[in-house]
């Protein structure tokens, strides 16, 4: 008999959230995809009132030059001195010549005027179309990720229905490809394996208690927060259990284990982070790597650059990129909008500062410009 490790408990608490509608997968797409669609709606109103303004600054454009060439033509054919007596006698002052002097000098001011106006919104109709366009594609990329996601969903609680009944026959290479497509890694999926293929071990114990705590009417938060900070499982001893822990914590640990959490929750929430939004494996790396003025630093380039506090979620090593503001930086310098930067928060991960400046050089060398290739193709 021996306790169950923390990051087999972690695991638990990860596999049951990819379960229900709370998925952290399923929640992260909705709101990139509520987001996109926000920035479509508006962009369709923005386009349209373009539209509207260029037709109509070229409907004036049109009749100050068809009216002022017929003014124009108007006013040379006219000779004061044969309405001279009437003119002067009612004291109107009308000097045609005069007047074809003004129209001349002011009429072309007026017509470039409307140009530059006119240019003016065509290019920002072409940046708004650029907008609404990217927006159209990543609700189109969201809902196929949606649509796999609830499929790779309903696989994964077929798998531990199967286990939980006692009936699970699936091979454990079957499981492990199914638990790829949540992102686990290669020592993950293998324990998590082991957890549907034996389930007596551990499962069964840990999805009775989570059944108790779900009946007694808390959230689903409240209890992985529980689960997580409960006493261990205990479990069978076999071939596939987990190695004895040599030495028990010291007190002392426990205390600054204790200390940099609580620093961590207080952190977070002084900048509008609820830590609740992650899993305690996320948390758990936090603090195995904890270093508050980096993170602060972090939270804090990514609201001033107005990308959002939510791009940390599910994605939290992103508060520990030393070159976090480098990146975002390169990125918005090549034209690249917040929102962009946002919904394609793997290339701050996957690419270091110098590598994504590489990137950059390679598309501009190859004749393409790198503000209008997209990030997810980078």
């Amino acid at each position: 008999m021996k306790a169950l490790s923390p990051e087999t408990s972690a695991l638990l608490d990860r596999l049951y959230n990819l379960r229900g509608e709370e998925s952290v997968i399923l929640v992260e797409i909705n709101k990139q995809r509520n987001k996109a669609t926000e920035i479509k709606t508006r962009t369709t109103e923005e386009k349209k009132d373009l539209q509207t303004k260029i037709q109509d600054l070229e409907q004036l454009y049109n009749n100050l030059n068809s009216q002022g060439e017929k003014l124009n033509n108007l006013l040379v054919n006219i000779n004061r001195e044969d309405y001279a007596i009437v003119l002067d006698h009612l004291d109107i002052d009308f000097n045609p010549q005069s007047l074809v002097d003004r129209l001349n000098k002011s009429l072309p001011r007026a017509i470039d005027s409307i140009t530059m106006d006119t240019k003016k919104a065509e290019k920002q109709l072409v940046k708004v179309e650029e907008e609404m366009n990217e927006a159209i594609q990543t609700i189109d990329e969201l809902s196929i990720r949606r649509d796999a996601a609830l499929a790779n969903q309903e696989k994964l609680n077929e798998y531990f229905d199967l286990a939980l009944s006692g009936r699970i026959s699936i091979t454990r290479d079957s499981i492990v490809s199914l638990l790829e497509q949540f992102g686990f890694t290669t020592e993950e999926t293998r324990e998590a394996a082991k957890i549907l293929m034996f389930p007596e071990d551990a499962l069964y114990e840990y999805d009775e208690k989570l059944k108790e705590k779900e009946q007694s009417g808390k959230s689903i938060s409240d209890v992985f927060t529980e689960a997580k900070n409960a006493e261990p499982i205990i479990e069978e001893e076999d071939d596939f259990a987990i190695s004895l822990i040599d030495e028990e914590p010291t007190k002392i640990e426990f205390e600054d284990i204790k200390n940099d959490k609580d620093a961590l929750i207080s952190l977070l929430a002084k900048n509008g982070i609820d830590y609740l939004d992650y899993t305690g494996q996320e948390i758990d790396n936090l603090l195995d790597h904890f270093d508050a003025k980096l993170i602060e630093s972090n939270i804090e380039c990514v609201k001033n650059t107005h990308v959002g506090i939510e791009i940390f979620v599910n994605h939290t090593d992103l508060m520990l990129d030393k070159e976090l503001p480098s990146k975002i930086n390169i990125l918005l310098t090549i034209g690249k909008e917040p929102i962009d930067i946002y919904l394609n928060p793997v290339v701050l991960e996957k690419y270091s500062k110098e590598e994504l400046q590489e990137i950059i050089e390679n598309l501009k060398n190859n004749g393409m410009d790198p503000k209008n290739v997209p990030l997810m193709a980078y």
